[in-house]
């Protein structure tokens, strides 16, 4: 029983299947991070200019 635990442990520790989604997962969660601060720089851009021309008229 305990040989078979042992042999199934080594055969998940060995499998790579699982490292790749992880890798796909933090690409994933990076590129989510780049997107959301883009958006908040450009909005923050964006809200100053228009209290600019607001301003102005």
């Amino acid at each position: 029983m305990a040989k078979k635990v042992i042999g199934r442990l080594r055969s998940l520790w060995k499998d790579e299947a699982g490292v790749t989604a992880i890798e796909y997962g933090l690409i994933a969660a990076l590129i989510a991070v780049i997107i959301i601060t883009a958006v908040s720089i450009v909005g923050t851009d964006l809200r100053n200019m228009f209290n600019t021309i607001a301003a102005s008229i």
